[in-house]
């Protein structure tokens, strides 16, 4: 039986690693098959058409075939719309690409989270340096919830009671929402901030929605988001976030 193959399916790099001396193996993010590996032969050779298309932070359409664990890229072109981020942006996208390749399993499509990450790349390769920050958070929190890490955001997590909008709650790795004691030093938001939350991520266009919302929270949902992913990651710190830390000292 030949071997399937796809064809113009819409992708990202998320990182790549030399195979041989003139090939690479890839992580791809695609729309419809989620996170899969596939290697692209003669891709470092200064001739290969492949070599100015697999940068990372770029949409492509690419094609593959192969029944392996790693499939054969066939075929790779540039998707338009936007040039690479640059600075913090550059970062900042190389983080959402550290959170994808640690937390998706492969070959576990996840459609509407592709869209989200399309849309997080376009305001990283933007000018507008003040959406950067809530589109990192509105990520976060729509990746979490697509692999289902993320509670409920309309009850506390253990008692199912319901928010009460003038209240304060934490976000917690082992609980999930709690309500906030005086002196337990957790950030928190309001219970009216949390439903505003969860029914941004409701809304026909989840990812601006969750951008403006969050862009009201940031204070707070910010060392919560991290403290969750961290946690679920199994790490302190993930690598582009202490790079970050170790540029911003120099």
């Amino acid at each position: 039986m030949a071997a399937r193959r796809t064809s113009d399916e819409p992708a990202f790099v998320l990182h790549r690693y030399d195979w041989s001396e003139s090939s690479l193996i890839l992580e791809v993010f695609t729309r419809l098959h989620g996170r899969i590996a596939v290697v692209a032969k003669g891709a470092k050779r200064p001739s290969s058409n492949f070599r100015p298309i697999l940068l990372p932070l770029q949409p492509l359409r690419i094609a593959f075939g192969g029944e392996g664990e790693i499939r054969t890229l066939k075929g790779a072109e540039w998707g338009g719309g936007h040039v690479m981020p640059t600075g913090d942006a550059l970062l900042s996208g190389y983080y959402l690409n550290e959170l994808l390749i640690r937390l998706l399993a492969r070959d576990d499509p996840h459609p509407a989270l592709f869209d989200a990450y399309g849309s997080a790349v376009q305001v990283l390769a933007s000018e507008h340096g003040e959406a950067l920050e809530p589109a990192l958070r509105a990520f976060e929190l729509l990746l979490l919830r697509e692999i289902g890490l993320l509670p409920a955001l309309d009850a506390q997590t253990m008692t199912l009671e319901p928010l009460a909008p003038d209240a304060r709650y934490s976000l917690v790795p082992e609980g999930g929402l709690v309500a906030a004691g005086e002196r337990d030093g957790r950030s928190t938001l309001s219970g009216s901030e949390w439903l505003a939350l969860g029914d941004s991520m409701r809304d026909h266009a989840p990812f601006h929605a969750t951008l403006q919302q969050a862009a009201h929270s940031m204070a707070g949902l910010k060392p919560q988001l991290r403290a969750l992913l961290h946690y679920h990651c199994g790490v302190a710190t993930l690598r582009t976030r202490q790079l970050m830390i170790d540029l911003q000292a120099l």
